[in-house]
């Protein structure tokens, strides 16, 4: 690569585009579906039933303790595939790229996607690159959709959850969210918090694989678990009681949540899932979990009820039951 940092004229179509795409995207992310470079991904699907899913990723700054935006980007569209029972196999990859930015910084943030996905055995197989003005891209945007397969005997949906039901945590809550604003605003911690961001497909076949009792699953990204129980709580018409002393906050996450007023519950996490169980399994989902590096720290913290239809409650360390409603305003911006 001639330049050093990103020019406009890499956006343009040209002799720098290609270089761009030579250079640094094809050498990370080249397969046999990507190297033609034709305007589309042509691949053959198994006869199943599939599932599909896009997302967006803007993190500031993006590079973080555990992470960085390329690996997030990776990481965040497989576990949308995962939590619906699906297998990923395929993602594109769209990149919007501020003026200014050293190639370098890219090629670290694209390589990291390319180990990412190739660790967790999907391709990436299409994408497109564009180019805005510095100062109109906060560095880097990436847009990622994934196409994953669903075995026919599983059916997991908010709709088949029942009063009486489990509510599983597959390990700490917060450590994103605290991952990126200490660094975010140079915070140093006596025990440094590093992000989750990791992939759950693995995870999520271990549990399907030993139980046929899990009713719905999710991963509690932006909102944190509280917003993410109260989206499962809405789609359900159940309700849901939580207890504060059983849910997994790092002793570090608390700290660091003390010193910047914010609650762990809303925190945005990267690496954790939330599985809704029938009473009958619920040991057994819980012991697969705590087999899986991804799940050692699994918690049951709760139980879905008849009443408040749509609400979850919180039963605090005291005793006290207060409701626990979805993030109001924008706790941490720029996570995901």
């Amino acid at each position: 690569m001639v330049h050093d940092r990103i020019l406009l004229s890499h956006g343009s179509g040209g002799k720098l585009s290609y270089q761009l795409i030579q250079e640094v995207f094809l050498k990370a992310f080249n397969n046999e579906y990507l190297s033609p470079l034709n305007d589309q991904a042509i691949f053959h699907l198994p006869t199943s039933r599939l599932a599909f899913t896009t997302d967006s990723y803007v993190v500031n700054p993006i590079f973080f303790p555990g992470g960085d935006i390329g690996k997030l980007s990776v990481c965040g569209t497989i576990n949308d595939l995962a939590v619906g029972g699906a297998k990923p196999l395929y993602l594109s990859a769209s990149f919007i790229i501020e003026e200014g930015i050293l190639v370098e910084e890219l090629k670290g943030i694209v390589n990291s996607m390319a180990q990412t996905a190739y660790h967790a055995g999907v391709k990436i197989i299409t994408g497109d690159t564009k180019v805005v003005e510095k100062g109109k891209g906060d560095k880097l945007f990436i847009n990622t959709s994934g196409i994953g397969v669903i075995q026919q005997d599983i059916h997991l949906s908010p709709l088949s959850i029942r009063p009486g039901d489990m509510i599983l945590v597959s390990g700490s809550v917060g450590d994103h969210g605290i991952a990126v604003m200490t660094h975010r605003e140079g915070i140093h911690m006596e025990i440094p918090v590093e992000s989750d961001c990791a992939p759950l497909h693995e995870l999520v076949h271990t549990v399907t694989s030993q139980s046929d009792g899990i009713r719905a699953m999710r991963d509690p990204t932006r909102g944190g678990l509280a917003t993410t129980l109260n989206e499962l709580a809405s789609s359900s018409g159940c309700g849901m009681i939580i207890r504060e002393n059983d849910i997994p906050v790092k002793e570090e996450v608390k700290g660091a949540c003390e010193i910047l007023g914010f609650d762990p519950l809303y925190l945005a996490n990267e690496g954790k899932l939330i599985a809704i169980v029938s009473k009958d399994s619920a040991s057994v989902v819980l012991d697969a979990m705590r087999k899986d590096p991804r799940g050692k720290d699994a918690a049951l913290i709760g139980t879905v009820v008849d009443r408040p239809q749509g609400k979850v409650l919180l039963e605090t360390s005291i005793g006290n039951k207060r409701i626990l409603d979805m993030l109001s305003g924008e706790q941490l911006p720029r996570i995901c």
